[in-house]
């Protein structure tokens, strides 16, 4: 019984051994991933953020289809290829919907405290040495799609419009000093007969233009006129008694 024994466990060794580099060999296979594989939604969102970054710039961040865009970036897996550029894309789009709202509050703070301010805050000078005359502006001949639409230049219209839009119906007026902001370009209705009928709530308006955008409408019957000399400096007050 003894000798069986013995014949027996030394037959089980080789099988014992082949059995150990089996598993050695397996074991690095068992342990290999596959590498990370880009996503499609982060492809997708990144397309339709460039597209409309290209169209409306800092004011893309504001758009609503940004909220969509942001959606498809909060679905890209966190182990994608692209789960970083995901990250990074969202926080732009944060920071730059921030920007953009502060700068807003500010311009409709502006645009209040203009309005607020009282009849003779606006002056504007009598004399054609301070006023340098407007130059006419001639229509384009091809100007934006909505040139002219909606009731003509607004609170927010860029400056760039008044030039080559609203069928050439507004040209530059007299600079105004604005008490406590200085001194503003205007722009006003052109003396056209067409125009008068094209936009006739902007006859009697300055557009006050700040920072490259209209910055109210502002009725001519608030702005002050000071008389001044050709030198620029304010005319002497006149002697009652002569």
């Amino acid at each position: 019984m003894s000798v069986r024994t013995l014949v027996l466990r030394a037959s089980l060794r080789p099988l014992v051994g082949v059995l150990s580099a089996v598993l050695l060999t397996l074991a690095p296979t068992a342990c290999r991933r596959e590498p990370p594989a880009p996503s499609a939604e982060y492809e997708e969102a990144a397309r339709r953020f460039r597209e409309l970054y290209a169209q409306k710039l800092d004011d893309a961040f504001l758009d609503p289809q940004v909220g969509e865009i942001e959606a498809q970036l909060q679905r890209v897996p966190a182990d994608s290829l692209d789960a970083e550029g995901a990250r990074e894309l969202l926080q732009r789009i944060k920071d730059g919907r921030q920007r953009m709202a502060v700068a807003a509050n500010e311009r409709d703070e502006a645009v209040a405290s203009a309005r607020e301010l009282p009849p003779g805050s606006y002056t504007a000078p009598s004399t054609e040495e301070q006023a340098p005359p407007a130059a006419p502006v001639e229509a384009p001949d091809a100007g934006p799609p909505d040139a002219g639409a909606g009731g003509g230049p607004q609170a927010g219209t860029a400056a760039s419009e008044l030039v080559a839009g609203f069928r050439g119906c507004f040209q530059r007026g007299t600079p105004i000093d604005v008490q406590g902001r200085g001194m503003r370009e205007t722009w006003q209705l052109a003396d056209r007969t067409a125009c008068r009928l094209e936009y006739p709530q902007h006859q009697d308006s300055f557009l006050l233009i700040e920072e490259g955008k209209v910055l109210t409408l502002l009725p001519k019957s608030a702005v002050q006129t000071v008389p001044v000399t050709p030198d620029g400096g304010p005319a002497p007050a006149t002697d009652a008694g002569r």
